[in-house]
């Protein structure tokens, strides 16, 4: 799958307009700055790998994490309607999906995936990109925290736990977390399980968006579907892309040659 500059441009405005909508003030001002320094990196990253993986080009990672934001505000809605949420805030689940995959672009101006120069690994195992050799081994959700932790940006117990176990008990460490069989050691909050949740739900549908058609079982993908109906803006303006264009051409030229 390929966006377009248009659709990188969107799915940027987007990813903007959740922490300006969401996070309050100091955090919004130091989230927009912390990527705004990282805006090529951020932009272009794509969410896996490997293409037997999910979103695995340039683009994916914004686009992922939109979705796990939609999803995340969608459950909570749902959990709500079951029995009202008063373990955490909107605001804490929201910067736990905005910031649970921020592992996956690296350390400073070093991407933790970068594009593979072996045309056989790409070929023969759809590993499009490879890990970046000079950082350091982090697993994503600990790379995620030390990297805001880094920047200076604050975060709660809830949102630590959120980012931290957002993979659930597909993650053999996070099994004392979310097995327990007492009442002391079990989770305190629910977060956790919504973003876990909404991160296996936009993975999977990006998933099957990006496969299911090639094996027969369902017609051609529409980018960006998933924003049909969500109350999100479809997008910005022309003249906020030409302004966007304006400001920063050396981004956008980046965009127009992926």
């Amino acid at each position: 799958m390929k966006f377009t500059a248009e659709q990188l441009q969107e799915n940027y405005s987007l990813f903007q307009l959740n922490i300006n909508k969401y996070i309050s003030s100091p955090r919004k001002e130091q989230l927009l700055d912390f990527y705004k320094e990282r805006e090529e990196i951020l932009v272009l990253a794509p969410a896996s790998s490997r293409e037997v993986y999910h979103s695995a080009f340039p683009g994916g990672y914004v686009d992922h994490i939109n979705r796990v934001v939609k999803a995340s505000l969608d459950l909570y809605e749902l959990w709500n309607s079951f029995r009202e949420i008063d373990t955490f805030t909107k605001e804490e689940l929201v910067f736990s999906a905005i910031n649970h995959d921020l592992g996956k672009l690296g350390i400073g101006d070093k991407p933790s995936y970068i594009p593979n120069d072996s045309e056989w690994h790409i070929k023969n195992q759809g590993q499009i990109y490879k890990t970046n050799s000079e950082l350091p081994f982090f697993t994503v959700p600990d790379r995620s925290l030390f990297v805001l932790q880094q920047a200076g940006i604050h975060f709660s117990e809830n949102e630590y736990l959120g980012i931290k176990l957002h993979d659930g008990l597909y993650d053999e460490v996070n099994k004392p977390y979310l097995i327990s069989y007492n009442v002391e050691s079990r989770l305190r909050t629910s977060l956790p399980l919504i973003l876990h949740q909404a991160d296996f739900l936009a993975s999977r549908v990006e998933w099957e968006d990006q496969w299911l058609h090639k094996l027969g079982k369902k017609q051609e993908p529409k980018i960006n579907n998933y924003k049909s109906n969500n109350g999100y803006s479809k997008g910005p303006s022309q003249q906020a892309y030409k302004q966007l264009a304006n400001k920063n051409q050396g981004l956008m030229d980046a965009f127009k040659n992926i």
